[in-house]
């Protein structure tokens, strides 16, 4: 948790606000009781009214003005945390917005939606326990032995006795509760995705029929949080039971024994109330530190994980230096490509080399596996590859600012990804500046302006999450137009046109040809029909390259190319 409070720097004067007030409010609490005792003894010796009154006044405005420092402290300590969650929650989304595909993986998606709201929750309520009670606890401690050993120094032994009692309940409490919250995080991690899985599955589990399964997960799930979380909490609530009887046996026995004491004209009567005050202040404290002690292992904990992934350097970085293009637009080469997923053992793409040019159409084809969308991927450096070299525009990629890349790129993912929002918005994603007749352009060439100028609110019409109120093929369109209104000197059509009907695909495509004629088109497809009017196909086989050509010159050198066409095509349709 150390390491986060570095990010408390801009709320320091706030801090040293809560931590004033505070003071003031310990200071004000120790000399309440002090004041009742001396109108007890006092005024009632003195029978003096006026004394009374005074006293009385005395002790009024002070408790007020402890009343006011608790609500000042309270509400500055609520700024603060809130602040500091606030800025931790975007240190931790810039930072994951700048990792790779490898560490989304390594991280998990589920995981890091938690990190990013639970655990920082839990970070956030501590921080401001921390700041009301860090200074208070040790000051109504300190300051309550301090002023019960002005009262009586004999009576003061019962302190020395129940403390120890105390604390060492405090530290077992301590030492049962942590390992069993640490589990709880973890536990939420997996009840966060085995929910995700269910919602974002929903057709497939649904399709399958197995929905009993899916409830039997969810419930094995919950059931392990829940009966730790019941293990965990059972402790801490058999905490409070057990710190209300120490209090009230210590009040019993500090009554008993200060009657004596009164008895024996060793003490008035005003000092036992004072001294039973404040020994109920130095307990209080002692339970306020068991509640810090609930609260910071798992918020340690959650710091831990909040950690990992702010201390995770990102794989893909921008270089120190990074080179501008020149006068080239569009140029995509790949020179000799090698490229390992993490932790695999064989490439999945090897020794690929082949360049694409403006105004040339690039189609990838193989089956599957073959290494298609991973070379795709490279291009916009989701990934880097580890041999060989890709250039855009005559640079290594590497040497490039990662925006001033992918500015160059208009990418269209094999799955079709929607936002919340308008179809404008949606359309707009790819252009900020994009006015309502490049958005309907766009359309246009993507053979979306049908099913959009159908609906009553057309561009204005609003899209769910992840677009599930249209169908595959709309959202196809959809992601499609996104690309084309940016204008990019690259376009990448990841299996984009497999969505699309067969008469659809044919226009999109004819579409394209105008609109991308000074761009460098590269498509990767399953289909036959979709690159045999390509300028060059790529055939991939296990990640190596088995042909390169035309379509006519492919059909007469490549086996890999013609197993794939005759298994989709007549020699009707061919011819």
């Amino acid at each position: 948790m150390i390491k986060l409070f570095r990010y408390l720097k801009p709320y320091r004067l706030l801090i040293l606000v809560v931590l004033v007030l505070t003071f003031l409010q310990s200071m004000s609490q120790l000399f309440l009781p002090n004041i009742m005792s001396n109108i007890v003894d006092t005024g009632i010796v003195k029978g003096d009214t006026a004394y009374i009154l005074r006293q009385g006044l005395l002790m009024l405005l002070v408790a007020t003005g402890g009343g006011l420092c608790i609500v000042g402290a309270s509400y500055f300590a609520a700024r603060t945390g809130a602040g500091f969650g606030r800025d931790v929650r975007s240190r931790l989304f810039k930072r994951v917005e700048s990792f790779s595909l490898h560490e989304f993986d390594t991280f998990g998606t589920a995981s890091l939606i938690t990190r990013g709201t639970n655990d920082i929750t839990q970070v956030q309520m501590v921080t401001i326990m921390l700041l009301r009670l860090l200074l208070m606890a040790p000051m109504m401690a300190i300051g309550g032995i301090i002023m019960a050993l002005q009262k009586d120094v004999k009576l003061s032994l019962l302190i020395v006795v129940v403390v120890p009692v105390l604390a060492l309940l405090i530290l077992l409490i301590a030492g049962k509760a942590i390992p069993l919250f640490k589990s709880i995080q973890i536990k939420v991690d997996n009840l966060n995705r085995v929910l995700r899985e269910r919602l974002t599955g929903i057709r497939v589990i649904r399709a399958f029929n197995r929905i009993d399964h899916e409830k039997q997960r969810f419930n094995e799930a919950n059931s392990d949080l829940t009966q730790t979380s019941i293990k965990a909490f059972r402790i801490i609530a058999a905490a409070m039971p057990v710190m209300m009887i120490m209090m009230n046996l210590t009040t019993v026995a500090i009554i008993w024994f200060g009657g004596i004491r009164i008895d024996s004209g060793a003490m008035q009567v005003g000092d036992l109330m004072a001294f039973i005050q404040y020994v109920m202040q130095i307990m209080m404290s002692l339970i306020m530190v068991t509640m810090m002690f609930v609260m910071i292992p798992r918020a340690s904990a959650s710091a831990a994980r909040i950690n990992a992934v702010l201390a995770q350097e990102p794989e893909i970085i921008d270089p120190e230096a990074p080179v501008s293009a020149g006068e080239k637009k569009g140029y995509l080469e790949f020179r000799e490509v090698t490229f390992y997923y993490p932790g695999a053992e064989v490439p999945a793409i090897e020794n690929v080399s082949f360049s694409a040019n403006p105004g040339e159409v690039t189609a990838i084809i193989g089956g599957t596996g073959s290494g298609k969308s991973t070379m795709v991927n490279l291009v916009p450096r989701f990934y880097d590859v580890q041999k060989g070299s890709i250039l855009v525009d005559g640079i290594d990629v590497r040497r490039m600012n990662q925006a001033d890349l992918r500015n160059k790129i208009g990418y269209v993912p094999q799955q079709a990804v929607l936002f919340t929002g308008s179809i404008a918005d949606n359309i707009r994603y790819g252009k900020d500046d994009a006015v309502i007749d490049e958005i309907r352009h766009a359309a246009e060439i993507a053979q979306a302006t049908e099913f959009i100028e159908a609906n009553e609110e057309k561009y204005e019409a609003l899209l769910t999450q992840a677009g599930t109120n249209v169908s595959g093929g709309q959202k196809q369109r959809l992601s499609i137009a996104r690309a084309l209104v940016r204008k990019p000197e690259i376009y990448i059509f990841d299996d984009t046109f497999s969505a699309l009907d067969f008469k659809t695909d044919a226009q999109l495509r004819e579409a394209l040809k105008e609109e991308t004629a000074g761009s460098t088109v590269l498509i990767v497809a399953q289909r036959a029909a979709t690159v045999m009017d390509a300028d060059r196909i790529i055939v991939l086989d296990e990640g190596k390259i088995a042909g390169a050509g035309t379509h006519e010159e492919l059909m007469t050198e490549c086996g890999v190319y013609r197993e794939i066409v005759y298994s989709q095509l007549s020699v009707e349709e061919l011819a």
